[in-house]
C-alpha cells in the first residue's frame, strides 16, 4: 500500500515548532534555522529511500539506525563541521521530540569521508609493506586487505564470503574488478550498502585461517557489528596503522590513505587495459562503493 508523507520541509518545520515550544531546548534563532535545514534534508532522504523500496518512515518514526545510515551517506558530501551539526539536529529531535533516544543517549560521531579524502594521500606499495611489517598479525593482515580491496576501516569488521552475504543490487559496468584476480567477498559500507570486493588469493587464505568459530559482536565508534574473522578493524586498526606509519616512515597520512592507493592503482590498471579515463573512474567508483566518479577523481590527487 502506498504511503503518503508530508513534504520534507513541512515535516522539519513541525518538528522545530514543537521543540521551540519546549522551554530552552532550542533557544537561538540561528540554531533553529540550521536544525530545520538539516532535518529537511533527512526527511527528503527518508522519502527517497521509501520511493526506492529501501525504507519506510518519516522524521517522526526515524530510528537511530536510520539516522546513522543517513549521516554516513552525508559524510561523503559534506565536511566534519557540517556533518556534526546535522547529527546534533537529529539527536535533538530524537531526544526531545520523537523519543527515539533517551535524554542521556547520543548518536555516534560519524567521520566525514569528504574531509578524509581532501586531507589524505596514498602510499606506495613499499611504504604499505613497511607499515604492515611493523604491526601485529591481526592489524597487519587488515592493512594488507584494506590496501588491496580499497576498504574503509569499519568495513574490515563486516567481511563475509559473497556466498554468505550477497551484495546489494546496484548497477555495475562489466569491467568491474577486471584484471583483479582473487576471491570475492562482501562488506557493509556507508548507508548499509553491501558491496562486493576482491581479495587476492594469498590474503584470502590467511583470512580464512582466522575465521571465528562463531560471529562476535563488536562495537566501533558506537556502532555494533557482527565480526566473522579474528582480524582488526575500525578505530583500533586505524590507530595501529597511524602509529606504525609514524614509527617506520616518520609520518602518517592515516589509514584512509590506503583507499587513495587503491583508487590510483585501479584507475591506472584499467587505463592500461584500454579503458578511457572517464570510464575507468566510473568503474572504480563502483568498486569503492560511492558510485560517484567525481569522488574517485579526488582520490587521484
Amino acid at each position: 500500500m502506498k504511503v503518503s508523507f508530508a513534504k520534507a520541509s513541512t515535516q522539519a518545520k513541525r518538528i522545530m515548532q514543537g521543540l521551540q515550544g519546549r522551554g530552552n531546548v532550542v533557544e537561538s534563532v540561528r540554531t533553529v534555522a540550521s536544525y530545520e535545514a538539516a532535518l529537511t534534508k533527512a526527511a527528503q532522504w527518508l522519502k527517497d529511500e521509501y520511493k526506492a523500496g529501501r525504507e519506510l518512515g518519516d522524521l517522526k518514526s526515524m530510528t537511530p539506525d536510520q539516522a546513522i545510515r543517513y549521516l554516513q551517506e552525508r559524510g561523503e558530501e559534506i565536511g566534519q563541521k557540517a556533518l556534526d551539526q546535522e547529527r546534533q539536529a537529529l539527536q535533538c529531535m530524537m531526544r526531545h521530540s520523537t523519543s527515539q533516544l533517551a535524554h542521556n543517549e547520543r548518536l555516534p560521531t560519524i567521520a566525514s569521508e569528504r574531509q578524509q579524502v581532501l586531507k589524505t594521500r596514498g602510499y606506495t606499495s613499499e611504504q604499505v609493506q613497511m607499515v604492515s611489517s611493523n604491526q601485529k598479525e591481526a592489524n597487519a593482515l587488515a592493512t594488507d586487505i584494506a590496501r588491496h580491496a580499497g576498504l574503509r576501516a569499519h568495513e574490515l569488521l563486516t567481511l563475509r564470503p559473497v556466498a554468505e552475504q550477497p551484495p546489494s543490487n546496484r548497477p555495475a559496468r562489466p569491467e568491474k574488478f577486471s584484471y583483479a584476480p582473487g576471491e570475492r567477498y562482501t562488506v557493509v559500507g556507508k548507508g548499509g550498502l553491501c558491496r562486493e570486493v576482491v581479495i587476492p588469493g594469498h590474503l584470502a587464505e590467511r583470512l580464512e585461517a582466522l575465521r571465528l568459530p562463531a560471529p562476535q559482536r563488536v562495537t566501533d565508534r558506537g556502532v555494533y557489528y557482527q565480526q566473522h574473522y579474528a582480524i582488526s578493524g575500525g578505530q583500533r586498526w586505524s590507530s595501529s596503522f597511524t602509529q606504525a606509519s609514524k614509527r617506520v616512515l616518520g609520518w602518517s597520512r592515516g589509514a584512509h590513505g590506503l583507499r587513495h592507493s587503491y583508487a590510483q592503482d585501479r584507475v591506472l590498471t584499467l587505463q592500461l587495459s584500454g579503458l578511457n579515463y572517464r570510464d575507468a573512474l566510473e568503474v572504480v567508483s563502483q568498486e569503492m562503493g560511492h558510485f560517484r566518479p567525481e569522488i574517485t577523481e579526488v582520490y587521484l590527487r
